[in-house]
């Protein structure tokens, strides 16, 4: 077979189509693929374009993202087994899409007990059943294609995504046609067992993806089994630094938390050689330009030369706003709850109050129908005892309230209470959408007073921050301890708490009301520390003209995250507390 016509250039490949490629021609070794493109025809052509090349009859399964559990791993087949009177047993969606695919609608938005049990079913290759008095285990090996629609820091779960190889973004990396005939890649699968990978390709590979910030292993396996992939469609048996790169590209280089710049830092450290002298003679043996292995570096960046301009500021600005940190955070659950969306079913009695699920209680004693009804079976009756009563689990997040803690002392006071205001009528706005509340403290001279409880009321809110005043001492600590009461109080209602200071933490007076700059400062310390103990997410902000080591040292007393923000403008803030607030949605299972 001829290499392919596209390019023996990395730089500029067509990634879409390559990773068409390698879907189709070793699903196994790629795990999957995740596509990073909101619906439309784009999308859909290249999932057209993957069945088509993919080997002929495997499954192509479609899950959506609010699948039930049952649907997803099988179990008993209620219909038949009341038509019956014995157990039968149904496939899952697992299970049918054995030896083929399974594409993943919606995945920034599947729940993260369901991507549990699609990735441990990936790992293994085999599905193990256990529920409603079937215990089975059925071969299910398939490539995921996970279909990301999200915007901002929406993304899948990361133990779903940590196991697909590929990444690739339809916005930056179009898909025109699959650059191999069909041909080409049936070849390609006869001949992808016998390609070599060389301990240097090896390394290098390891080499670039330590460059790009990648700490587990996982990356380094993904891009070695796709750049042989690679190697097996260019008619290769032995992997190319080709190869290699676009490799990199394909599955290193869209996960990376840190960007290489070691010829950069030497550039910039480097100084020019000094203009030479006419009167000095150059040297009799110049120095001779060293040979042999390429710095570790040069994989990671031909890697991100490959790639395309917009597709490169796009990954760097995901890295630089910590999309990978808002993976898996969720807020404070209810367990027991009898109010929120329902998650599935479990033993129990509906006497208490919680709802019956009937389908699912239905499902509990239809195996042992015959047993219980003798002769008389088909007379048309069910038979259900107690323990074959289902209810529903249903899980609610917690309402957030956001304490604000603002000095209100010194000089620039007004300053720091006009930004107050103008977070706090911003964060209400969002309250009605997730209903939750805010609450402003103050502190100044020798006390800390509420001036806000928490509320929800745009006006009530107007006429509290109308006539805040500021001015004197900074009785840090006593506003610490202030603060960690309204939060054991809102804790205590059910609440969950998030606490943010904004001060320059130069306390001067102490606990006991007297002034006194050392004193102050040890009792906010020891302050800080009995507030870390609740447990609860606290953010610092240092509105200190010029931030110092005071503001950082309590934020790690009272293990905050520390923003030191000379300037906090309300939109600064408020864009602050939204990353540390909890997620609106569900991330985890109660």
């Amino acid at each position: 077979m001829t290499p392919d016509p596209a390019r023996s250039d990395p730089t500029g490949a067509d990634l879409a189509g390559l990773a068409l490629a390698v879907l189709a021609v070793a699903p196994e070794a790629a795990g999957g693929i995740w596509l990073r493109a909101q619906a439309g025809p784009d999308r859909d052509r290249w999932l057209a374009a993957l069945r088509a090349s993919a080997v002929p009859g495997v499954p192509f399964r479609r899950m959506p993202a609010g699948i039930a559990e049952s649907r997803l791993i099988g179990g008993l087949d209620l219909a038949a087994t009341l038509a019956s009177g014995l157990p039968v047993t149904e496939r899952g969606l697992l299970a049918e899409a054995d030896g083929g695919y399974l594409v993943i609608s919606m995945a920034e938005r599947l729940d993260p007990w369901l991507a549990s049990l699609v990735a441990a079913t990936a790992e293994t290759g085999e599905l193990h059943v256990e529920r409603d008095g079937v215990t089975q285990t059925l071969p299910a090996q398939f490539a995921m294609v996970a279909l990301d629609e999200g915007i901002d820091d929406e993304a899948p779960p990361s133990l779903l995504t940590e196991r697909l190889g590929l990444v690739l973004d339809l916005a930056h990396a179009p898909f025109g046609e699959s650059p191999f005939s069909f041909q080409a890649m049936t070849a390609a699968r006869e001949r992808l067992p016998v390609v070599a990978t060389s301990a240097r390709i090896i390394g290098e590979l390891c080499a670039a993806a330590a460059g790009f910030g990648l700490a587990s292993l996982r990356p380094s396996l993904q891009a070695v089994a796709v750049a042989r992939a690679l190697a097996a469609l260019h008619g290769r048996l032995d992997v190319e630094d080709e190869d290699a790169i676009l490799a990199a590209a394909l599955v290193l280089a869209p996960r990376a938390v840190q960007w290489p710049s070691r010829q950069e830092q030497q550039e910039e450290e480097t100084p020019p050689p000094p203009p030479p002298d006419a009167d000095t003679p150059p040297p009799e043996n110049p120095p001779q330009e060293q040979s042999g292995d390429p710095p570790d570096d040069v994989m990671s960046q031909s890697a991100l030369a490959a790639l395309p301009a917009g597709l490169l500021a796009d990954l760097k600005a995901r890295a630089a706003s910590g999309r990978q940190r808002s993976a898996g955070k969720a807020g404070a659950r209810e367990k027991n709850a009898r109010r929120g969306r329902a998650v599935g079913v479990k033993p129990g009695d509906p006497r208490t109050g919680a709802r019956l699920g009937l389908i699912d209680t239905l499902r509990a004693a239809a195996p042992w129908q015959k047993l219980r009804r003798g002769a008389s079976f088909g007379d048309g009756t069910i038979a259900v005892r107690r323990e074959d009563f289902r209810i529903v689990r249903r899980r609610a997040r917690r309402r957030t309230t956001t304490l604000f803690i603002v000095d209100a002392s010194g000089s620039s006071a007004l300053q720091r209470l006009g930004e107050a205001k103008g977070a706090v009528q911003l964060l209400l706005a969002e309250c009605y959408v997730r209903r939750d509340e805010v609450a402003l403290i103050t502190f100044r001279g020798r006390v800390a007073e509420m001036v806000l409880p928490p509320t929800r009321a745009l006006a009530r809110a107007a006429r509290a921050l109308a006539g805040l005043a500021g001015g004197g001492g900074t009785p840090l600590a006593t506003a610490i301890d202030t603060a960690r009461q309204v939060a054991e109080g809102i804790m205590r209602s059910g609440r969950t708490p998030v606490l943010v200071f904004m001060t320059d933490a130069r306390a001067n007076i102490g606990r006991d009301g007297q002034p006194g700059r050392e004193r102050a400062m040890a009792d906010a310390r020891q302050a800080a520390r009995e507030l870390a103990a609740l447990g609860q997410t606290t953010i610092l902000i240092d509105t200190a003209n010029k931030p110092g080591e005071a503001a950082a040292i309590l934020a790690d007393a009272m293990e905050a995250r520390y923003l030191p923000l000379p300037y906090a403008a309300p939109e600064l803030v408020v864009h602050a507390v939204s990353q540390e607030r909890p997620a609106p949605r569900a991330a985890h299972r109660a």
